[in-house]
């Protein structure tokens, strides 16, 4: 199986995992947010919040190390240090959580009260404990199936378990439980998550012998690459996650945090679930292409980024033209102040997805120190912004914050990456690209608000689609390789059908080779 068609098949598990959990879990977050209301969603969602920060440092370094190191050593042929590895990093782990564990009960018990209210803090101490140690170690059985490339893991995990819990949500909203309920299911769909990931990695787990100690070279370089690594994801959480719902609960309000929640997960879901589908591929991919030669490495990376632009333009011209309809749409009119964060959280946060393929070289080529400073510097500027601007203008201070780092740390992030790597952007096939999408939004704007909502979403969605599809191919924005394999795949799973598009392609085709 070639490169290719590898990062294809990769990208079908990865998408079918990552769409099935998101989706259910986005269908999951409204119905929470439509039964709540804005004030309790808000304190809602602080609490998984919470969690989240509490994950994220316990697995800081040690996943993205699984991820990296496995890959690498797979691709170096050297398969029998890998149980070694695995079994330092479970190791690893055990320790971050203990220190998680601890530090946040201490934290809860002196400042709990200020941060949520109204609530039996008994039981919401033992959620929080319990679902951070489960959604811990399940993302971790996710790092080591993705260090293996095995995409399909992922995949089987969210088929089974995002339906699971959706149907426990339907349930609680049947009989109109108070928000405990929803947090308890939350609590038990991380033991099903945890359960079920540790079954469907233990095919991919090498036997315990062959063993063969680690080198104390890689020893050296794995203790670097986590210790910097962990630092940089923890801190970098507070630039990419929604941080706002913190500080709107401490500085605005409840309701004002669940507006801003909405607009988040709604924005960054879209992102990852369209562009960021691929990026899930890229520090595996990078790690690989990294022990082909760093002119391989940064060639790859140029070219994933031009393609996140592909995937990401699209989706950001239907969001700003359609941002109205569709919170309305799925929240329900109490979340209308939501729809102009949204849009704009869905514009600045595409910086953070361009940004993936930069992300991913820096951390396959060891410049772990690199990528620290730059996220530090991001948190720096975010938590200064959130404090003074969400005191002064509360949920639009929180999108302008959110918003400004966005771009100032993804811009810097690619900045240095083609510093390292010599690459260069492809600056002309990426304005091709923002041209055809600025188009089809022009196109999709005519129907803006002609019709019913449900209606005026599906035609403007397709019109905005086929416009941005014949833009690229007009403007010229595929290679002639590219072309020649989309028309294969039209060849192979639709059988030529329908004939037009096959001759579309064959004219595009001829076209890019003779200009190439």
């Amino acid at each position: 199986m070639n490169t290719r068609d590898q990062v294809i098949r990769n990208t079908l598990f990865s998408s079918l995992g990552i769409y099935t959990e998101y989706f259910l879990g986005m269908l999951t977050s409204i119905i929470i947010a439509r039964h709540l209301g804005p004030t309790d969603f808000g304190a809602y969602s602080l609490v998984i919040w919470l969690v989240a920060t509490g994950v994220v440092i316990t697995n800081s370094g040690v996943a993205s190390a699984i991820i990296k190191f496995v890959a690498e050593l797979r691709g170096a042929d050297r398969q029998a240090q890998i149980r070694p590895l695995l079994t330092w990093a479970w190791r690893v782990q055990g320790a971050f959580l203990a220190i998680v564990l601890l530090g946040g009960t201490a934290l809860f018990l002196l400042h709990g009260q200020r941060l949520v209210a109204n609530f039996n803090h008994g039981a919401l101490l033992a959620i929080l404990l319990v679902t951070t140690a489960l959604r811990a170690s399940y993302m971790l059985n996710i790092a080591i199936a993705k260090g293996y490339e095995n995409f399909r893991v992922t995949a089987a995990i969210a088929v089974i378990v995002a339906p699971l819990n959706l149907l426990l949500i339907l349930v609680v909203w049947w009989l109109d439980g108070p928000m405990v309920w929803f947090l308890g299911t939350y609590t038990a769909s991380s033991f099903v998550f945890w359960w079920i990931s540790r079954r469907q990695i233990e095919p991919l787990l090498p036997p315990a012998q062959p063993y063969e100690p680690l080198d104390e070279g890689l020893r050296t370089r794995l203790r670097s690459y986590t210790a910097l690594v962990a630092v940089t994801v923890a801190i970098s959480f507070v630039t990419a996650s929604e941080v706002e719902v913190l500080f709107l609960t401490l500085f605005d309000s409840a309701a004002s945090a669940g507006q801003f929640k909405v607009a988040f997960q709604l924005s960054s879901g879209a992102l990852l679930l369209v562009p960021g589908v691929f990026g899930a591929l890229l520090l595996p991919m990078m790690a690989n292409a990294l022990a082909q030669g760093p002119e391989v490495a940064g060639r790859r990376m140029a070219v994933s980024t031009t393609y996140l632009a592909a995937l990401a333009a699209p989706l950001v011209a239907f969001g700003v033209v359609f941002a109205d309809a569709i919170i309305g749409l799925l929240y329900g009119e109490a979340y209308a102040p939501a729809a102009f964060a949204f849009a704009l959280c869905l514009s600045t946060g595409a910086f953070s997805t361009l940004s993936l393929a930069a992300s991913g070289y820096l951390l396959g080529s060891d410049r772990q120190r690199t990528l620290m400073f730059v996220v530090l510097g991001g948190v720096i500027v975010k938590v200064a912004l959130d404090i003074s601007l969400v005191q002064r203008y509360g949920l639009t201070g929180a999108v302008a914050a959110y918003g400004a780092t966005s771009v100032l740390v993804g811009t810097v992030m690619i900045g240095i990456a083609l510093y390292h790597s010599g690459a260069r952007l492809e600056w002309g096939r990426m304005a091709r690209v923002l041209v055809a999408a600025l188009l089809a939004a022009g196109i999709a704007w005519a129907v803006r608000g002609q019709l019913a909502v449900l209606p005026g979403l599906v035609l403007g969605g397709i019109l905005l689609s086929f416009a941005y599809v014949a833009g690229t191919l007009l403007l010229g924005f595929w290679s002639a390789p590219d072309l020649q394999h989309i028309q294969a795949l039209h060849s192979r799973m639709a059988g030529g059908r329908p004939a037009f598009v096959g001759r579309i392609l064959g004219w595009a085709a001829r076209r890019a080779e003779a200009a190439a």
